[in-house]
């Protein structure tokens, strides 16, 4: 019997050599439309599936292949002789290949493209038959990309593809189906949750709606890592992909040098660029330390240079080997200064020429350029088996603070408190930073009672603790981690509240002339 193969193919590059391959191996084959035309035109036989269905291409090319005499041929079992008996007694023949590969779904929609565009590049008839080949790769050879021509003709030319690699095809092709169906409900989810351009805004998910039944997620993989959290793990990045622009954290993000990344390089560039996102919103230059996912150091400066010295004077002990993240472009003078101590990985919008040759002595430094960071409205952390899904932390408008205690704080102790309070955010919890003159001076991270927290902040600040301001991430639940801060010296304190002792705290404040300004907002991050 004649081996027939089906090609529908939306990306025609390379199928007029594989067809024409598959043609001198004694193949039949059956095409649609655009692709029967491109084959003719390579004067390649094709027999058109409207002879093969005795039906016309219909409904602007959207029904063409859902038919009988093509999922017939596709779905049955040869190995079972009822169903080979069907076939003879309804006139269809088997098809032996399955080369498909869908319409540019995500391509379309990433552009400018209106809402009937999107939709009629919605393949229905292209996926249909490849799972359908897929499920039957005990008989049938799917080719879902134009990647696996070669692999797929050179296994032909020793008679036939293996039972092996045709159930590995089918796994490829599951996978692009999966991935494809995941950004047309993307894409379509932004559309019922967020309206559309130029039409009334839609109602708000109700609460209980905001996080779907079914969440479904396409990631690709971006790049193969150094190593994972530990040298003897194997990791990779894969980032979201929703059928936009793409915005994940390293998007628009160029390595200028450096060595490959690494799994915790890119935990502590996130923590990074999330903090310097917090800072540079009040348009001042920036700059933040992160070292194991924690801020050390974090400063606004009158120049970049001046943030940089302020953000590293702030704990010198722990920046060694940390991770660098500045508002504006490095010159050569500051690049001079940050290559004096070891920093493993810097990123800032800019480097000079100049700045690049001073790097270029230190091959093993990493340099991202990289402009502002993009935030989803979700996060996700990852437990056994599953996800935790909320939405992304945000600072909260400031105009809604309350002071709590007689004493108000004056201007610059406040700015030193706000600044504190963007850097608490980013610091794990139990958390309390110190800040002072536009720069974090102490910070105690991640202790599992506040009052350590405390303790920690006040012995990294040492005498810098006097006259500094201080935030804590969550109310104190008791009176003693405030009088720790005051003891050192600390002027004002911000903090959410909201504890039972709430009045205990703030007259402990008064006792002190501390200044204690309310946010009613906590910010912890585990």
């Amino acid at each position: 019997m004649k081996r027939r193969a089906l090609v529908s193919v939306s990306d025609k590059k390379g199928v007029a050599a594989f067809a024409r391959q598959l043609h001198k191996m004694g193949f039949e084959i059956i095409s649609t439309g655009g692709t029967a035309r491109a084959l003719e035109e390579a004067r390649i036989p094709v027999v058109p599936v409207s002879e093969v269905t005795g039906a016309p291409e219909m409904l602007g090319g959207r029904v063409k292949t859902l038919h009988p005499r093509i999922h017939g041929g596709i779905l049955a079992d040869l190995e079972d002789p009822d169903q080979v008996v069907e076939l003879v007694d309804h006139e269809i023949g088997p098809i032996d290949l399955v080369c498909v590969n869908l319409y540019p779904f995500e391509e379309t929609v990433a552009g400018e493209a209106s809402e009937k565009e999107a939709i009629e590049q919605i393949d229905i008839g292209g996926p249909a038959m490849l799972r359908a080949a897929a499920k039957n790769f005990k008989s049938v050879t799917v080719v879902p990309s134009p990647k696996f021509y070669k692999e797929v003709a050179a296994e032909l030319e020793f008679g036939e593809v293996s039972e092996e690699t045709r159930k590995r095809l089918a796994l490829e092709t599951f996978r692009r189906t999966a991935e494809y169906d995941a950004a047309i409900a993307a894409w379509l989810a932004e559309r019922v949750e967020e309206g559309v351009p130029g039409e009334e805004p839609k109602e708000a998910l109700p609460e209980d709606e905001s996080f779907p039944e079914v969440l479904t997620r396409r990631y690709e993989r971006k790049l193969s890592l150094r190593y994972g959290e530990n040298p003897h793990q194997e990791a990779a990045y894969y980032a979201e992909v929703n059928g936009a622009e793409p915005s994940h954290l390293l998007s628009g993000v160029e390595q200028l040098q450096g060595r490959e990344l690494s799994f915790n390089n890119l935990y502590d560039v996130d923590a990074a660029r999330t903090l310097l996102a917090d800072l540079f919103e009040s348009g001042e230059p920036a700059a933040a330390i992160i070292k194991h996912a924690n801020p050390c150091g974090a400063a606004l400066g009158n120049d970049l240079a001046e943030a940089y010295r302020k953000a590293f004077a702030s704990d010198p002990t722990s920046a060694f080997g940390g991770i660098v993240a500045l508002s504006g472009p490095v010159d050569g003078e500051l690049a001079r200064e940050i290559s004096q101590v070891f920093t493993e990985v810097l990123i800032a919008p800019g480097f000079s020429e100049e700045a690049r040759d001073v790097f270029a002595a230190k091959p093993n430094a990493i340099l991202l350029q990289a402009g502002p960071l993009v935030r989803p409205e979700l996060s996700a952390k990852h437990v056994t088996g599953g996800l935790l899904i909320q939405h992304a932390d945000r600072i909260e408008d400031d105009s809604e603070y309350e002071p709590a205690t007689a004493r108000h704080p004056s201007p610059d102790e406040l700015g030193d408190l706000l600044l504190a309070w963007k850097v608490a955010k980013s610091v794990k919890s139990n958390a309390i930073v110190l800040a002072k003159d536009g720069a974090t001076v102490g910070v105690g991270a991640g202790q599992m009672s506040r009052v350590e927290a405390a303790e920690l902040a006040v012995k990294k600040a040492g005498e810098k603790a006097r006259g500094a301001a201080a935030a804590s991430d969550a109310f104190f639940p008791f009176a003693d981690g405030l009088e720790i801060l005051a003891e050192a010296g600390v002027a004002a304190v911000i903090q959410p509240g909201g504890s039972k002792r709430d009045n205990e705290v703030v007259q402990a404040a008064d006792r002190r002339e501390v200044a204690m300004v309310l946010t009613r907002r906590r910010h912890f991050f585990h």
